[in-house]
């Protein structure tokens, strides 16, 4: 694979796919920009949190051409991963509020939600820090002889980590079923990313490694969707991994529910280019204009999905916190 350009086709992808997608990507935003409104004023959620909004074509479209035993992990930035991959919305809410039902019992918070059962093993704020694990889940389903994938999530900024390039020299040494995913959103916290790398071109570090590497838009969950299903074949096929470098952005700040206009990171032009860039309107122009969807049955995904959130919020709100006498457990003592 290698750099190609744009690919709106999004024929050869069956409709009932193309409508789960959809969803998908529905759900996740609407959470989010709800999460968002509770963040702003006095808000019950304490724990620091990173938005995915914008960015949901790449969970989506990569997660679709998973199973639920290929795992997936994760990054400060991890709720779009958790949803796409079929985490539970009660569970996501209620850890985002540190309730003891919560996905990580509470403790995690957003930026550590787990969910081994439906193949997220768990999510991590260090930078880099999930890809050598990711490396290492591929590994021990090639030792166990398994047709199962790895899938690491990660920013643009964990391209500037050792230990980005020593995952990719070992996993193509050992051809493992790992797929590198680069949510490449230009901004490594509050830096342009070409103020901290050198060669921007963040795929074409597989080269050196001998792994097939390919930047597409990451907006497009078409083509996410369909570049993933090309890699995931081949990892099942013990013919080693990839990298996918996706081009996208996010919308709101590096953490909380504001847009950083205010800190001359960005400009309103450039925030303004990408909005109009929405994964969720580009599909839904599509299936509209196909007529694979109506305006009546859009409304009433909405409606559907609003309600669901509502439910959870409901659910957060009204479970327990954990036990103090919980305080020491699943802690390592010496």
């Amino acid at each position: 694979m290698s750099k190609k350009p744009s690919t709106p086709d999004k024929a050869d992808i069956p409709v009932a796919t193309l409508r789960s997608m959809h969803l998908t990507m529905v759900r996740l935003r609407r959470f989010e920009e709800r999460v968002a409104e509770l963040l702003c004023g006095e808000s019950e959620i304490k724990c620091p949190v990173h938005l995915y909004i914008g960015q949901e074509a790449v969970a989506t479209g990569v997660c679709a051409n998973l199973r639920q035993d290929d795992y997936v992990f994760s990054t400060h930035r991890s709720h779009g991963h958790y949803l796409a991959k079929g985490g539970d919305m009660k569970a996501l809410m209620a850890e985002l509020y540190g309730k003891a039902t919560g996905c990580s019992r509470g403790r995690g918070g957003s930026m550590h939600l787990a969910s081994p059962e439906m193949g997220l093993p768990g999510s991590s704020a260090i930078v880099a820090g999930t890809i050598p694990l990711a490396v290492g889940a591929a590994l021990a389903f090639t030792m166990q002889e398994k047709d199962t994938v790895a899938v690491a999530f990660f920013g643009d900024g964990a391209a500037n980590e050792g230990v980005f390039y020593e995952s990719l020299n070992f996993a193509s040494l050992k051809k493992l079923p790992v797929i590198f995913v680069c949510e490449n959103n230009l901004f490594s916290t509050h830096m342009p990313v070409a103020e901290c790398l050198a060669d921007t071109n963040i795929y074409k570090k597989a080269e050196a490694f001998c792994m097939p590497g390919v930047r597409i838009d990451g907006n497009d969950v078409s083509e996410v969707f369909k570049t993933a299903r090309q890699a995931v074949a081949e990892a099942r096929a013990g013919r080693g991994p990839a990298l996918i470098e996706c081009m996208t952005y996010r919308w709101r700040g590096h953490v909380g529910p504001n847009y950083d206009l205010d800190k001359g990171l960005r400009t309103k032009a450039e925030l303004d280019h990408w909005l109009a860039h929405c994964p969720i309107r580009q599909l839904e122009q599509f299936l509209l204009e196909r007529g694979i969807m109506t305006e009546p049955g859009k409304r009433r995904i909405y409606e559907s999905v609003d309600r669901e959130i509502d439910e959870s919020l409901v659910f957060a709100k009204e479970s327990p916190c954990p036990d103090e006498s919980e305080l020491l457990d699943n802690v390592f003592k010496v």
